[in-house]
């Protein structure tokens, strides 16, 4: 914008030098989540990745301008998300294929964090990777993200035009697997299976599993009286 004109008072024979004018503040080199609270615009993928640190805790993605930060699921998800992946991950290398858990997957300006991640290329020395290149990308249905694993993400990865979804619901701790592909734009299922019964798949590779593989022992009832 245009500064209005400005004509200052004649300086008395005196006067003070004039002050320089003062460095403007340098934000902080360290990446930090406080840049949450003072920047108001729309967020973007990339605005995402430079502004913020990386974490081994809380995922951040970027949806439709929002960040979204979500804390760490419970150990059933843990346990069926490391089972799964060991396995899938060797079926995934024999046809060529990559697998990653929890990676930084771009579309447009938005950033997911999928749980399972499938690559038709490898991401080694990468921070991102371009939805483009994700052949399978997977969610195992959290309590308090059940919407969002069953309903959102799909249509947001059916959107960007990912070939595979892999859904894992883990309710009631009887474990249940279903696969996905995309056909005409929506996602249409092609196998599925729930613990006691197999689940195999074809495509994009592949792979066979009992669901009730997935979970361990269950944890033993919680001590009242025990300190902590």
């Amino acid at each position: 914008m245009a500064q209005a004109a400005f004509a200052p008072e004649p300086a008395p024979d005196h006067a003070e030098p004039a002050q320089q004018p003062t460095e403007p503040a340098q934000q902080p080199t360290e990446l930090s989540f406080d840049v949450l609270r003072w920047h108001d615009e729309p967020w973007t993928a990339q605005l995402a990745l430079d502004l913020l640190p990386e974490t081994n805790g809380p995922k951040v993605e970027v949806l439709s301008g929002s960040v979204i930060v979500t804390p760490h699921a419970g150990y059933d998800h843990q346990d069926a998300e490391l089972g799964l992946a060991y396995l899938l991950k060797q079926a995934a290398r024999r046809a060529k294929l990559w697998l990653y858990l929890e990676t930084n997957v771009v579309s447009g300006d938005d950033l997911f964090i999928p749980d399972i991640v499938i690559l038709d290329v490898p991401g080694g020395g990468r921070t991102t990777m371009g939805i483009g290149h994700a052949v399978l990308l997977g969610e195992i249905v959290s309590p308090g993200s059940r919407r969002k694993d069953i309903i959102d993400r799909p249509r947001e990865y059916a959107a960007a035009g990912v070939p595979f979804f892999l859904r894992v619901d883990l309710r009631n701790r009887v474990p249940t697997i279903a696969l996905y592909e995309l056909v005409e734009g929506e996602y249409r299922p092609v196998a599925a299976a729930a613990a006691g019964t197999r689940f195999v798949m074809r495509e994009p590779f592949e792979f066979s599993i009992d669901p009730a593989d997935l979970l361990g022992e269950e944890a033993p009832p919680e001590d009242p009286d025990a300190e902590g």
